[in-house]
């Protein structure tokens, strides 16, 4: 299973990234509610997950909350 090596939030444009392995050029395909998945161009891996409006998303939460993105990672 790969792993976030990876995890830097921007306070200044309210943005959470998150990268898995190595950092590397992605595309980005939106998946709805400021939730952006990285894809790898040339393979189709998933590479890294964008959320914009992090902190208006989930400061004033009292409950774990489940992102609108679903991702199966697994290890040819």
């Amino acid at each position: 299973m790969a792993e976030v090596t990876e995890l830097f939030y921007d306070t200044e444009g309210d943005v959470l990234y998150l990268s898995v392995g190595k950092p590397r050029r992605a595309v980005s395909q939106e998946m709805g509610d400021d939730v952006l998945l990285r894809v790898d161009p040339d393979t189709g891996e998933i590479v890294g997950l964008t959320i914009l409006n992090f902190s208006a998303r989930f400061s004033s939460l009292k409950e774990p909350q489940t992102l609108p993105v679903q991702v199966t990672l697994q290890r040819e």
